[in-house]
């Protein structure tokens, strides 16, 4: 058993300790929290799962560190902090450990990635023998992995689209949904996620991972942004009161240009309930959420993905998916050299022993 710490229990650590505890290759050995309110806490209870685990919450990042576990888990975000969850990150890396992660968007494509972030991980490589996977949570295999598995049953392809279609009604991350993303704040409020740039920064080593995948040469990496007001005021379960006239609404591209025009696409299209932008994309039968990956060619292919999750919070599902590939990939990390991987590297295998495990 791969003795396994999940550092962060928000709407990613939750998932991750529900997957750590139903793979058979892993053993959930602690669980590290933030919030004083958590410490001591069961991670069965902090996973939502209706059984206790014997692995209580702690505070202590250096007495966990220091007993040497052979994975860990990052799902603290980096959004907000990306110094210090690299910081983190390379911390544990040079404790030795396999680390798989959502928080670093600039390592998705490891290769392409500012010295910044990748000379600390290599050198912690280095000092302690670990690794580093870095995957979306937006999921990371549907803006890699899963497009270009698709794009091998073209004939042609003259276009690669990979689209996230999310109703964040049900969703437990305020701080981001209002502020970061703006949903609920006045038209002429800058949230930083959409701010110019931001976008490329976040999901453009993603394009040019599939880039390189596809054996193509990027002209530049655009920028699309389209937003929509609340018609009527609406409420929600998880965040309340959503004012009409405030942004309910987001959709934007970051497009991979080649040859002049847009033919690797990530987009967005995200609302804060299903009235607004009726007229945009939206998931089948009236669902929460959906990820699409478009193949413009001949044949032209559509796949479509849902996920539900965690009860009531049916959004969770994209979350579980992107940390099932994460955790998913610990034993293959364990058994690979130490390294700084990314979706290329890291094979997406079957789900081997967990057949009708619970």
């Amino acid at each position: 058993m791969i003795p396994t710490v999940v550092w962060g229990t928000g709407n990613v650590g939750r998932a991750a300790i529900r997957a750590v505890d139903a793979h058979p290759a892993l053993e959930l050995t602690a669980v590290l929290v933030h919030d004083p309110a958590k410490v001591g806490r069961d991670a069965g209870e902090l996973g939502g799962l209706d059984r206790r685990l014997g692995v209580s919450a702690t505070d202590r990042v250096g007495a966990v560190l220091d007993a040497r576990p052979r994975a860990v888990v990052y799902a603290a975000s980096g959004d907000l902090r990306p110094d210090e969850a690299l910081a983190d990150v390379v911390r544990a890396v040079a404790a030795g450990a396999v680390v798989v992660t959502p928080a670093l968007y600039p390592l998705y494509d490891q290769r392409g990635a500012p010295p910044e972030f990748r000379d600390p991980v290599l050198a912690a490589v280095a000092e302690g023998g670990g690794s580093l996977f870095v995957s979306g949570v937006d999921p990371g295999w549907g803006n890699d992995v899963l497009p270009l598995l698709v794009s091998g049953l073209g004939t042609v392809v003259d276009a690669v689209r990979c689209q996230e279609i999310f109703d964040y009604s049900t969703y437990e991350q305020e701080e981001s949904v209002r502020h970061l993303i703006g949903m609920g704040h006045p038209m002429d409020y800058e949230p930083l996620m959409l701010a110019p740039s931001i976008p490329t920064m976040v999901w453009g080593g993603q394009i040019r991972l599939m880039a390189r995948a596809l054996g193509v040469e990027l002209d530049d990496i655009r920028e699309t942004l389209d937003r929509r007001a609340l018609d009527a005021t609406v409420t929600t379960r998880t965040m309340g009161v959503f004012e009409a006239g405030t942004q309910g609404a987001v959709r934007f591209e970051v497009q991979g240009v080649v040859d002049g025009s847009p033919r690797i696409v990530i987009e967005h299209v995200t609302r804060i309930h299903a009235s607004c932008a009726p007229d945009w994309p939206a998931p089948p039968d009236g669902g929460d959420g959906a990820h699409r990956v478009i193949i413009e060619g001949r044949p032209r292919i559509v796949v479509t993905v849902e996920a539900t999750d965690e009860g009531e919070n049916r959004s969770a599902g994209g979350n579980a998916t992107a940390v099932g590939r994460l955790v998913g990939a610990i034993d293959w990390l364990v058994d690979a050299e130490p390294g700084l991987y990314d979706a290329l590297d890291v094979p997406l295998r079957p789900a081997t022993g967990r057949l009708g495990r619970k």
